[in-house]
């Protein structure tokens, strides 16, 4: 299954933007401060800028490559007690400025909002959000019985792409189990009765 990367989407000053991340702490002693990315450390390559939670945006001055995860060395920071001050603030990136994952790769931006449908075609409901669970991605996904969990994984779920290569809509395979969106069973369940 095609990984995705980056998870919640908020808005930062009228700007749709992905979480990549949050930060771990200093690297180094000028101001560089590890980041703990969700997703492919490459999103940072070409960012001019990140939103920094509780701190607006900041330029990028300097990406380094760390395994896993980066540094980022941003403006107005130059001390390593600059860097310890960010340690768990969340960063994110504007949508329109992440690159364009390869193929097979998408932002889970991408994916809200899209149309899940079942093997048929028929609309089953509507993707709400992506959740970044660990060993697995989730979609939360909005239908008339409520909500749903659903793995975003080989074999249940094919991401349909446009002309571009982008996501436009999901669908369940025909091997996806039953019950992934929580159905209930029509039949009603019959209190028992007691003997007289």
């Amino acid at each position: 299954m095609p990984e995705t990367s980056a998870a919640t989407t908020n808005t930062a000053a009228g700007t749709e933007v992905t979480r990549l991340g949050y930060f771990l702490g200093p690297h180094g002693v000028q101001g560089a401060a590890k980041v703990y990315v969700l997703g492919d450390a490459a999103q940072f390559k070409k960012l001019r800028r990140v939103y920094v939670e509780g701190r607006g945006w900041l330029g990028v001055m300097r990406t380094t490559q760390l395994a896993p995860g980066v540094a980022l060395q941003l403006a107005g920071l130059s001390s390593r007690e600059g860097a310890e001050m960010l340690r768990g603030l969340n960063v994110y990136a504007a949508d329109d400025e992440l690159p364009t994952p390869e193929d097979g790769v998408y932002y889970f931006h991408e994916l809200r909002g899209l149309t899940l449908s079942d093997a048929e075609g028929a609309e089953l409901g509507t993707v709400k959000d992506v959740l970044d669970a660990g060993h697995q991605d989730l979609l939360v996904v909005t239908h008339e019985g409520g909500e749903a969990l659903i793995p975003l994984q080989a074999p249940y779920v094919t991401v349909n792409l446009t002309a571009k290569q982008r996501p436009k809509s999901l669908s369940l395979t025909a091997d996806a189990p039953e019950g992934l969106l929580g159905d209930l069973d029509d039949e009603t369940d019959e209190p028992e009765q007691e003997d007289a």
